[in-house]
């Protein structure tokens, strides 16, 4: 009798068809980065390479970092993290006295994967000193046209929903975007010193049909609202800036001249996925580190690790100008450009196992 295998295991990425198959997708990825970083040179940025191995992977509750220890020649070992993001080495040398910087290479973070999310991926960060943190809202918009122009597209799509890459963004706050898809008077439920109305937010997601576990805090209501209720209308048609972030949501911007409540904070959406975040950047050292220090009480609290603080870069804020800067997720974007399933589609060695 001939056995026959049930449901085969896929093929790896190193399968030479396989990666025949993808090979348009890495061609198209290639052509993108080319792009960018001719974008970026022609407009005076200059691009960084930074270390990977951190004091700290970076202090938001929602962030899980790769520790490692490093041995001396005396078998003493000392922890040292796998960055999440770039941006406390950037900020730095933003410092230093570097104004139009910009880096695009591999973060980590723990415990996120599926077809969103993976442990280590790429990521497009850049900063404009002296310069509103509005101004990134047309490199982005720029960014993504060029992603899709190096795909050969002529629209980002995502399970069904797709995105005009070419036109001028849509903008529209939180609080409008909470009261309009989720029918939530969200404003009336912060306060000026980020201590929010969680009774009051309850309430509100009780009405609509969210009813919430006992004991969740305002920033798991509000997460949680945010996810089923507004991303999945935000950027559709064309891209959308989603602007001014609760002052509680944004560990590492400035508060608005305008309202305290609210920081300079914007992500970028596209069918309805988030690709990009933005801040006009905090640089008060001592609100910086409260910020931080609260961020860490939460991951306890929670009974997650929590890590330390990058003292060198709380000193650095210190000299520091004030700047604007941005992430990007640049396989989120290639995913959308190419219209794959999932961001492991456009990487080269997607992760195994």
């Amino acid at each position: 009798m001939t056995s026959r295998i049930e449901n085969p295991a896929p093929s790896p990425w190193w399968s030479p068809r396989f990666h025949a198959d993808r090979r348009p997708l890495l061609q198209a990825r290639a052509r993108t980065f080319a792009s960018w970083r001719k974008w970026f040179d022609e407009r005076g940025f200059l691009e960084v390479d930074v270390n990977a191995l951190q004091v700290s992977p970076g202090n938001e509750a929602h962030i899980a970092g790769f520790a490692t220890d490093y041995v001396g020649q005396d078998g003493a070992r000392q922890r040292y993290y796998l960055h999440s993001s770039p941006e406390f080495s950037c900020k730095k040398l933003l410092a230093a006295g570097e104004e139009r910087i910009f880096s695009l290479g591999h973060v980590f973070r723990n415990g996120e994967r599926g077809p969103l999310h993976q442990p280590e991926f790429t990521m497009l960060e850049w900063y404009r000193a002296h310069e509103p943190y509005g101004a990134l809202i047309g490199d982005a918009a720029q960014i993504c046209a060029l992603a899709a122009q190096a795909a050969g597209s002529k629209s980002f799509s995502h399970r069904g929903r797709s995105a005009d890459p070419f036109l001028e963004p849509q903008r529209m706050s939180v609080c409008e975007a909470f009261e309009r898809f989720a029918g939530i008077d969200l404003e009336a439920t912060l306060r000026a010193d980020g201590l929010n109305d969680s009774e009051a937010l309850a309430r509100a997601a009780s009405r609509i049909g969210m009813p919430m576990a006992p004991g969740d805090e305002w920033s798991d209501m509000f997460s949680m609202i945010l996810a089923h209720k507004v991303e999945p209308n935000l950027g559709l048609g064309r891209m959308l800036v989603l602007d001014e972030y609760p002052a509680s949501e944004a560990a590492l911007a400035r508060r608005h001249p305008d309202n305290p409540r609210v920081c300079e904070r914007f992500e970028l959406y596209a069918c309805g996925v988030e690709i990009a975040n933005a801040f006009g950047e905090l640089t008060d050292a001592a609100e910086q580190r409260a910020r931080l220090e609260a961020e860490m009480a939460q991951r306890r609290a929670n009974r997650q690790e929590d890590y330390p603080l990058d003292e060198d870069f709380l000193a650095a804020l210190n000299t520091m100008p004030d700047a604007s800067g941005i992430a990007l997720g640049a396989d989120r974007v290639l995913m959308l450009a190419s219209g794959a399933g999932s961001i492991e589609a456009t990487m080269w060695t997607p992760l195994a196992g």
